[in-house]
């Protein structure tokens, strides 16, 4: 007897609600802080795992997070400290210093950037990876791949626009941003 083959609207729909689950997975691992690139590289692993019709669940995520967080800990430390340099950047915009609009400004676009490379570098972990080597290949594919990244962006968007409209909200839809990483990457490795 042959399998029933799932519709492809179903098949979408199911990876979309598999998303959203993963967000709420992404939100509870990122409470540590510096565990965010962790939580969002398992996070990442999973949703690949679910659109190659790979088995995995709740039990493969924490594995994938643990070693995850081997060296992501280190670069969420990382992004923390990057993060407080670009508010007092923009605290000094805000203050009137000369030149500090320009400066924060730049900060931001900085932060930006960086926030888009960890996604990239997060969307393509494997067990194993160095984080070192894959941020320094996500910050090259950020620059050579300004739709994605604009995409990603996007998500960031759409998650900063949830919150504002309704903060629980914000927690399903990190995963939104996860697969859109996922996707994002896919679609540069095929267009190479």
């Amino acid at each position: 007897m042959k399998a029933r083959k799932e519709s492809m609207f179903g098949e979408r729909f199911a990876v979309f609600a598999e998303a959203l689950l993963t967000g709420v997975w992404i939100a509870v691992a990122c409470l540590g802080v510096v565990t965010c690139p962790a939580a969002f590289a398992a996070g990442a692993r999973h949703l690949r795992r679910r659109t190659g019709h790979e088995a995995g669940g709740w039990r493969e995520f924490v594995a994938d997070f643990r070693a995850a967080l081997r060296g992501g800990w280190i670069v969420g430390l990382a992004g923390w400290a990057v993060a407080a340099a670009v508010w007092v950047d923009v605290q000094a915009a805000r203050a009137g210093l000369p030149g500090g609009q320009i400066v924060g400004a730049v900060g931001l676009f900085a932060l930006i950037g960086l926030a888009v490379a960890l996604l990239r570098a997060a969307a393509v972990w494997t067990p194993g990876g160095s984080w070192r080597a894959l941020l320094a290949d996500a910050g090259r594919r950020t620059v050579l791949d300004p739709a994605g990244s604009f995409l990603i962006i996007a998500g960031l968007a759409v998650v900063a626009l949830s919150a504002a409209f309704i903060a629980p909200l914000a927690v399903p839809v990190i995963g939104a941003v996860a697969a859109a990483a996922v996707a994002v990457e896919e679609r540069y490795r095929h267009h190479r």
